[in-house]
């Protein structure tokens, strides 16, 4: 970043890229050659453990890195604790061993959901002739039930409660937070059988208050926002400003979208209905503090994919940041 003509505008938040949870040294030379200050990785069971935290930490930080972020899918999307299955008291044992291992390893963020299913995909399309996820309703309400049943939104309130009860205080003693991300997609109707509960700004407040603890944070998710439109989360940017403002905002996913439901493809950040440079300024005026990702992408050709839409993606991120920060301290 160039000079800032008012330092009050200087954004206090990061740009952040995801790496691999066996991160090598070229994956981390790339991050530091974007310019990026931060990263963030899903580890394997395995690697749950103090020791693995700890020493994936170390390698981030020699490399001049911070390593905000860590997740564990088998935890963190699990149906047994969403849906109150036979093994959920075990399941969330190993969360909270988890979290304990984070705080330890001085890792203060992770993330979670709250959609068990996984059906969160129709066939692909193209967004500019690169291939990209896409979501048609059509689809997914043919999709049978997951679970042997339908469920309703009270009884995933109930276990939203049940494992904030039995979570937040170990998430507190251990010193991290907890990003909760939206449903995506943030469907009104059930999606094979499962009600989709944080599918609007409503449904966050109602969480925040269950959880009763300010350990429980939000992954402001700008894809699912703009997929749900405005009959969904409605204003994005009156979004930012609320959660912001509360603090509650740990994780931005920074990612753009065709067109609200019934129907939408994920597209390149300048390509979507959605000025991205309207999210950008608003992230500089409200002081947000914490990190700002791609999230998805479409996929660029084989002999470009490994690394093009990354970096394209914070190229393009760093431009509006630039501009963002020139109008506001004009």
């Amino acid at each position: 970043m160039k000079a800032i003509a008012n330092p009050a505008l200087h954004p206090a938040f990061r740009f952040s890229v995801h790496i691999s949870p066996d991160a090598t040294d070229e994956e981390l030379a790339f991050a530091r050659q974007l310019g990026v200050p931060c990263v963030y990785t899903w580890v394997r069971d395995d690697q749950r453990d103090l020791a693995s935290l700890t020493t994936l930490r170390h390698k981030v930080e020699d490399a001049g890195l911070e390593l905000y972020m860590v997740c564990n899918m088998t935890v963190a999307k699990n149906a047994a604790i969403h849906l109150a299955l036979s093994e959920r008291d075990d399941v969330i044992a190993d969360y909270q061993a988890f979290v304990e291992n984070l705080g330890r390893a001085g890792i203060g963020v992770t993330t979670f959901t709250w959609e068990p299913d996984r059906v969160w995909s129709s066939a692909p399309q193209e967004s500019r002739g690169a291939v990209a996820r896409h979501v048609d309703m059509d689809d997914l309400r043919q999709r049978p039930w997951t679970h042997g049943r339908a469920y309703s939104e009270d009884e995933l309130w109930d276990n939203f409660a049940y494992f904030t009860e039995r979570m937040m205080p170990v998430v507190e003693a251990a010193g991290v937070r907890m990003a909760l991300h939206p449903n995506d997609p943030p469907a009104h109707e059930p999606v094979a059988g499962v009600p989709c509960l944080i599918r609007n700004v409503q449904a966050y407040r109602k969480a925040f208050s269950i959880a009763d603890s300010r350990a429980l944070g939000m992954e402001f998710c700008c894809g699912c926002w703009l997929e749900g439109g405005t009959n969904g989360f409605g204003d994005l940017l009156a979004g930012l400003r609320e959660f912001v403002a509360d603090d509650r905002v740990l994780i931005v996913h920074f990612r753009n979208v065709s067109a609200p439901l019934p129907r939408f493809t994920e597209t390149f950040l300048d390509n979507g209905y959605m000025d991205m440079y309207e999210v950008m300024r608003t992230l500089v005026q409200t002081g947000y503090a914490g990190t700002v990702t791609l999230d998805h992408t479409p996929r660029f050709v084989e002999r470009y994919a490994a690394g093009a839409g990354t970096g394209y993606a914070i190229g393009y991120m760093r431009a509006l940041l630039e501009r963002a920060v020139d109008e506001l301290s004009a």
